[in-house]
C-alpha cells in the first residue's frame, strides 16, 4: 500500500504546564500582533510532502526547515533538533494526531523567530523527525486575530492583523464564511459530489481525508469511483488503513476542485471536533494547492480563495511594501 504521510491536527496540554503558562503561542504568527503591527511577509519553501515551510530560528541557531500547520493548535519540534540544541525537558503533554492520543515529552523552546518576530517561552512536544519529515511545525492558536494568506504562485506567507485593511484581489475571488468550532475554523458552504459537507482547512497535512459518513453517502449514491485500500502514518508515527477514492467534484463556495483524490477513514480529528456522523473532509495540501491564492481569517471567520491565472499582477516586493507602510 502507498503511504501518506498527514501530519498533526492538534496539541492539547494537559497537568504538565504550570497553572499560569498559557498555551504555547504560533511562531507563525509571531506571537500576538502589537496593534501597530503592520504584519509582515516570508518566503516559504516545501519539504518533500509539497507542505508549505518557512525558515525558522531557535535562539541563535537556525535557520530550519518549519512546516506551517494551519491545524496544528501549538508548535512541534524534531527530537533529534531539540538533542542538537540541548533544550531541557518540559514535562509531557498530551498530543492529539490523526491515528491515536499520546503522551509525548515536551522540551523548552527559549526564543523562537520566523520573519523578522521572535517569540519566547515555547513548550513544544518532541516527536521523531522521520515521522514529522521536518525539523518541527508551527502552530496557530495565537492566530485567533491573524489573517494569514499564501501566495503559492509566488511561494509568499504573508500575516497581518485580521483588522488590517486586506490588499485587493480580484472580482473573482471567493470568500467562504466560516464557523469557529473548538478553535478551529470549519467551512460549512461545500460540498463534495453535491453532498453537503464540513470542511477543515488543514495546510499541515499532506492529503485530504473524508470521515466515514461521508465515505457511505457517497457509497449510497452512487458517486464514487473504484476504492483501493492505503496506508496513513500521523506525526505519532501511529498507522492505519483507510479507503481511497477519486472524488469527482468538490466545491468550496463558488469554487470547484475535480477530480481529487480523498482517503477515508474516522481519524481522530473527525472525533475530536465531533463530526463522526456529519460528512466532513479535512481539506489538505493537496486541495489547497491546486488555487493560486488562499486566505484564512481566523478572527472574522473567513477564507478567501483565488483560483489559477486570476490574480492581480503584484509582485512580492509590492506586497512587502504594503505591508510595511
Amino acid at each position: 500500500m502507498r503511504a501518506l504521510v498527514l501530519p498533526i491536527l492538534s496539541v492539547l496540554a494537559l497537568g504538565a504546564a504550570p497553572p499560569s503558562e498559557q498555551p504555547a503561542p504560533a511562531p507563525a504568527a509571531a506571537g500576538e500582533a502589537p496593534a501597530a503591527d503592520p504584519g509582515y511577509a516570508v518566503d516559504f519553501g516545501e519539504d518533500r510532502h509539497e507542505r508549505m515551510t518557512v525558515p525558522v530560528s531557535i535562539g541563535t541557531s537556525g535557520p530550519y526547515a518549519f512546516v506551517v500547520d494551519t491545524g496544528a493548535e501549538r508548535t512541534v519540534i524534531a527530537r533529534e533538533l531539540a538533542a542538537t540544541l540541548r533544550l531541557s525537558s518540559a514535562g509531557n503533554t498530551r498530543v492529539h494526531s490523526m491515528t491515536e492520543v499520546s503522551d509525548i515529552p515536551t522540551v523548552a523552546i527559549p526564543t523562537l523567530g520566523v520573519g523578522g518576530k521572535e517569540v519566547r517561552g515555547i513548550r513544544a512536544p518532541a516527536l521523531e523527525r522521520r515521522n514529522l519529515g521536518a525539523e518541527g511545525m508551527l502552530g496557530v492558536d495565537s492566530l485567533q486575530s491573524q489573517r494569514v494568506s499564501f501566495d503559492f504562485k509566488r511561494q509568499l506567507m504573508t500575516i497581518v492583523p485580521s483588522r488590517r485593511h486586506e490588499e485587493r484581489w480580484t472580482d473573482d475571488a471567493i470568500v467562504v464564511t466560516a464557523r469557529n468550532r473548538f478553535g478551529h475554523l470549519v467551512l460549512v458552504d461545500a460540498s463534495v459530489e453535491g453532498q453537503k459537507v464540513w470542511v477543515i482547512v488543514d495546510t499541515g497535512a499532506q492529503a485530504t481525508v473524508g470521515n466515514l459518513t461521508l465515505l457511505r453517502k457517497l457509497q449510497k449514491r452512487g458517486r464514487l469511483r473504484p476504492i483501493a485500500p492505503v496506508e496513513m502514518v500521523s506525526v505519532t508515527g501511529g498507522r492505519l488503513t483507510a479507503e481511497q477514492s477519486l472524488v469527482k467534484h468538490v466545491r468550496l463556495g463558488g469554487m470547484d476542485i475535480y477530480d481529487l483524490p480523498v482517503a477515508f477513514n474516522d481519524v481522530h480529528p473527525f472525533k475530536q471536533l465531533g463530526l463522526m456522523d456529519r460528512p466532513a473532509i479535512l481539506l489538505g495540501m493537496d486541495a489547497l494547492r491546486l488555487f493560486e491564492r488562499v486566505s484564512v481569517d481566523f478572527a472574522n471567520r473567513k477564507v478567501k480563495l483565488l483560483a489559477p491565472g486570476r490574480s492581480e499582477r503584484t509582485t512580492v516586493t509590492q506586497m512587502a511594501l504594503a505591508l510595511a507602510s
